[in-house]
C-alpha cells in the first residue's frame, strides 16, 4: 500500500514502526525522505516534523506535569493564569475545555495577526472572540493548543520547549526529539515545503508556530519513529519507562480518560483524539473509544491500543515538495492491515462466517413479501406507487411481480418524479405500462398527490421506490403525499422498505423551516435524516399528523452502518443524474448549489462530482476548499461543458470532488461551507440567495452571507438537530 502511494506520489516516501508487549514488530522505512532539490533515501532514523502530534507530545503531557505537581487545575479558568484570556467573553474557558476542544475558539486567527511578531500576535491570540456554537461542541482548533502552551510558561516559568525538553524528552532519553531542531541535526531531518525561497529543513512547516518562533502548544515538536515509540510506551507502562517516571499512573488514567459529548460525539481525552471525524487514522480494526492516538497536517500519526497493548507510528512528509500530497486513506488502510496482523480479522465477521457462512443477503420489502406469497395484500386491489427501481433483487419489476400474483389485483400504476422509467428529466405525463397494460398516472405533472377520482377502487396503496437519503430528493414527498390522501379515503398504505445507500447513521444538517415546505421540504427535518422510506413513513405518520393505516414491510439483514455495497444489492440509477453511491454521499452537499447559477455537472458523464459556472476561478475554488479541510473530501480544479441543463454548450470551471475517506464526510455541513466560499471568493456573481429553495433554513442562508467563519454555521443548527434525533429515535426500526 505505501509502494503503491509512492508511486503515485501521495507521499514520497515514509516509516512505519509496530509495537507489541514491548517489542518492536515491524519497522521499516519506504520510498525518499526528499524528491528535490535533491533525492534522499528515507531511512528508519528520519526526524520529522511531527505537526500537531506536538499536541499530546510536547503540549497535554506538559499540563498533566503541571498538574499532577499542583501547579493548575484542569477545571481552573485559563483567564486565572493569562488575565488578558478573559478578553471579549472568555472569562469561563476552562483549560480542560481547551484540552478537549470545547473551548469555543476558531480553529486558527488569520496569520497576519502575526506580522508584527510574536508581543503583538500574543495580544491578538488573548484578544480573541469565542464562537457562537453551543454551549458544549466539539471543534477541533489550533488557538486552544496555542494558549495551553503559553499557559505552560505562564505557570512555570520555563518556556514550552525547555520544560518540555527537561521534563519529557531528556528523562525519556528521546534523542532526537526537540522544537527548533539544532543544525547538526538537519542531514536527518525530512524536509517540507518551500518558504521564502528556502526548502523548510528542521524548520517547523506550520506557519503560526513559525511566526512564534518554532514553539507553540499546536506544532512545532520535531521527532523519529523511535523516539515517538519511547513516548508511546511511556504511557502504555502508566507514565514509567525505562525506571524514570515522566506521570503518575493515576495521571495517565486521567490523561487517557475517554469524554465524549452527551449526545456521544466529540470523544476526545486530555491530547488524544479518541473518536471524533479526524479518527480515521484508527483504521477498522482497532476498537472505538478503548484506543487512542493523533494525526499531524504534515502526514504523521500514532495510534495506541492498552487493550492489547500494542501501537502503531507510521511517519510521513507528505507535504514534501508542494503540499499537496494525500494521506488520509492510505493512513487508515495502513493501520486497518496493521490491526489485522496484530489482532486477526474482526471477531464479529469470524464468528459469522463460522456460523453461517457467506455474510446474509439484505432482503428488500418487496423480497419479503414475495417469500410471504404477497399474503398481507391478499384479496386487496393495489395502487402501486413505483419506478424503476422497485425491484427485487434479481432484477424482476415489482410492477410484474404484483400484477403477477393471484391473490391481490393491481388496479392502477403511479409513477414520481423522471417518470416509472425514471428517464424523464421534467414533467411527466400520464401513460401506460405496455408490459401490464396499466394506466400510469403522473404525481410529477399536473398533479402532485392521487386525486379522489384517481384513487377510485383501491383498497391499498403500495409504495416501492429507493430514496437517497436527502430531504430534496422528492420522493419522499411523493410518498407522504399519498400517505396524506390514503387517509382521507380510508386506504391503507404498504410502504416496501429500502436501504438508505449512504447509511442510516447520517443525521445532520439544518431543519427546513415552517414557512419552505413543499415539495422539496415535506416536513422539518434535517437535509440528512439517517432514515430508511420505511422510517419515514412511520415518522411522517405520526410526525406529520396523517394517521393513515400505515404498514412497513421490513428490510431483512440491513443494518445502520452499511452502505449500499456492503448490501450485496444491484445498484439502479435512482434517477437520471444519480448514477453511483459516490453521487448518492455527495449530492446533499452539492444539490444545494443547483437552484443557485451553479452547474452541478448534470450534461456531464460525473453530476454531482463536479460543480462550476463559467464565472468560478476553478483553482482558486480548489484551494480554498481544500484549505477548509472538509472530513473526508479533496477537490481538484476542472472545466467542463454540460450538454444540457443549466450552462449548456458553456465551458464551465470548477472543482472534481474526490471522496478520500466516505466515513467521515459530512454532506451536510459540506454544503454550507462551498456556499459560504462561492460566496466569499466570488461575491455578487454567485447567487446565493436562490440556495433557499433546498437548503430551506433562513437562519442558514443568512449565516452563509454574514458569518466570518463559516465554520460556526453548523453549531447553529445543532439545538434543532438534537431536538428532531429526539424525535427520530421512535421510529427507527433498525439497529
Amino acid at each position: 500500500m505505501i509502494e503503491q502511494a509512492i508511486a503515485r506520489k501521495g507521499i514520497p516516501g515514509g516509516v512505519l514502526l509496530v509495537e507489541r508487549g514491548g517489542q518492536t514488530v515491524y519497522l521499516k522505512a519506504y520510498g525518499n525522505r526528499s524528491v528535490q532539490p535533491a533525492v534522499a533515501p528515507m531511512t528508519v532514523d528520519t526526524i520529522f516534523d511531527m505537526a500537531s502530534l506536538s499536541k499530546p507530545l510536547g503540549c497535554a503531557t506538559s499540563i498533566m506535569i503541571l498538574a499532577e505537581r499542583g501547579k493548575l487545575k484542569l477545571s481552573d479558568p485559563v483567564a486565572k493564569y493569562i488575565p488578558a484570556f478573559a478578553a471579549n467573553g472568555k472569562e469561563k474557558i476552562t483549560i480542560e475545555d481547551l484540552l478537549l476542544h470545547r473551548g469555543h475558539l476558531i480553529p486558527d486567527n488569520d496569520i497576519e495577526d502575526y506580522k508584527d511578531g510574536p508581543a503583538v500576535a500574543w495580544e491578538k491570540i488573548f484578544a480573541l472572540k469565542p464562537t457562537k456554537l453551543p454551549l458544549r461542541h466539539f471543534a477541533y482548533s489550533d488557538m486552544g493548543y496555542i494558549v495551553l502552551g503559553k499557559l505552560v510558561e505562564m505557570v512555570d516559568g520555563r518556556r514550552l520547549d525547555v520544560f518540555a525538553r527537561e521534563e519529557i524528552f531528556g528523562p525519556l532519553k528521546m534523542e532526537h526529539t526537540a522544537y527548533n531542531p539544532p543544525a547538526e541535526w538537519k542531514a536527518l531531518c525530512a524536509p517540507t515545503e518551500q518558504r521564502e525561497g528556502r526548502w523548510m529543513v528542521g524548520e517547523v512547516h506550520d506557519p503560526r508556530s513559525y511566526a512564534l518562533g518554532g514553539v507553540a502548544g499546536h506544532a512545532g515538536v520535531f521527532s523519529t519513529a523511535a523516539d515517538l515509540r519511547r513516548f508511546c510506551r511511556m504511557i502504555l507502562n502508566g507514565g514509567e519507562l525505562d525506571g524514570r517516571r515522566i506521570l503518575k499512573r493515576e495521571t495517565v488514567a486521567e490523561m487517557t480518560k475517554v469524554r465524549c459529548l452527551p449526545d456521544g460525539s466529540g470523544c476526545r481525552s486530555f491530547g488524544f483524539d479518541v473518536r471524533t471525524a479526524y479518527s480515521s487514522a484508527r483504521g477498522e480494526r482497532f476498537e472505538s473509544l478503548t484506543t487512542f492516538g493523533h494525526t499531524g497536517f504534515t502526514g504523521t500519526m500514532f495510534w495506541i491500543d492498552p487493550k492489547n497493548d500494542c501501537f502503531v507510528i507510521f511517519l510521513t512528509n507528505r507535504v514534501h515538495p508542494d503540499g499537496k500530497g494525500e494521506i488520509v486513506q492510505l493512513r487508515k488502510r495502513v493501520v486497518s492491515a496493521v490491526g489485522e496482523a496484530l489482532l486477526g480479522p474482526m471477531p464479529v465477521v469470524t464468528a459469522r462466517r463460522q456460523a453461517s457462512g457467506p455474510p446474509e443477503d439484505v432482503l428488500c420489502g418487496i423480497d419479503v413479501l414475495k417469500a410471504d406469497k404477497f399474503r398481507m395484500l391478499e384479496n386487496q386491489r393495489i395502487a402501486l406507487v413505483t419506478n424503476h427501481t422497485g425491484r427485487d433483487r434479481e432484477g424482476n419489476r415489482t410492477v410484474d411481480l404484483l400484477s403477477g400474483a393471484k391473490n391481490l389485483k393491481v388496479v392502477k400504476l403511479f409513477s414520481p418524479e423522471h417518470g416509472l422509467y425514471g428517464l424523464v428529466d421534467e414533467k411527466v405525463a400520464d401513460t401506460t405500462d405496455p408490459k401490464t397494460g396499466l394506466s400510469v398516472f403522473s404525481l410529477y405533472g399536473a398533479t402532485q398527490r392521487p386525486s379522489a377520482e384517481m384513487l377510485e377502487g383501491v383498497d391499498t396503496i403500495v409504495y416501492d421506490i429507493q430514496d437517497v437519503g436527502a430531504r430534496f430528493y422528492t420522493y419522499l414527498s411523493t410518498m407522504g403525499l399519498c400517505m396524506e390522501e390514503a387517509a382521507k379515503h380510508k386506504i391503507r398504505v404498504v410502504v416496501l422498505d429500502r436501504p438508505n445507500p449512504i447509511t442510516g447513521l447520517m443525521v445532520d444538517g439544518p431543519i427546513a423551516d415552517q414557512s419552505s415546505l413543499g415539495f422539496v421540504a415535506y416536513a422539518q427535518i434535517p437535509l440528512l435524516s439517517g432514515m430508511t422510506v420505511g422510517e419515514m413513513a412511520r415518522y411522517f405518520n405520526e410526525e406529520c399528523g396523517i394517521h393513515c393505516e400505515l404498514t412497513v414491510v421490513e428490510l431483512r439483514n440491513w443494518k445502520r452502518a452499511m452502505w449500499w455495497d456492503e448490501t450485496g444489492l444491484t445498484w439502479v440509477n435512482p434517477s437520471p443524474n444519480m448514477r453511483n453511491p459516490t453521487q448518492a454521499l455527495l449530492y446533499t452537499a452539492v444539490g444545494t448549489l443547483e437552484a443557485a447559477n451553479i452547474s452541478v455537472g448534470r450534461g456531464t458523464d460525473q453530476p454531482f462530482e463536479v460543480f462550476g459556472a463559467p464565472w468560478i476561478d476553478g483553482r482558486k475554488l480548489a484551494i480554498a476548499l481544500n484549505g477548509a479541510e472538509l472530513a473526508g473530501l479533496r477537490f481538484v480544479p476542472i472545466e467542463f461543458t454540460p450538454t444540457s441543463s443549466k450552462f449548456a454548450g458553456q465551458v464551465c470551471k470548477g472543482v472534481y470532488i474526490i471522496v478520500t475517506d466516505r466515513t467521515i464526510v459530512e454532506p451536510a455541513k459540506a454544503s454550507v461551507i462551498i456556499a459560504w466560499h462561492l460566496r466569499n471568493l466570488f461575491g455578487e456573481a454567485f447567487e446565493v440567495a436562490k440556495i433557499s429553495r433546498l437548503l430551506a433554513n433562513a437562519q442558514t442562508l443568512k449565516a452563509i452571507q454574514e458569518v466570518d467563519d463559516p465554520r460556526e454555521i453548523p453549531g447553529m443548527w445543532k439545538a434543532g438537530l438534537q431536538e428532531f434525533k429526539r424525535a427520530r429515535e421512535k421510529y427507527l426500526i433498525y439497529k
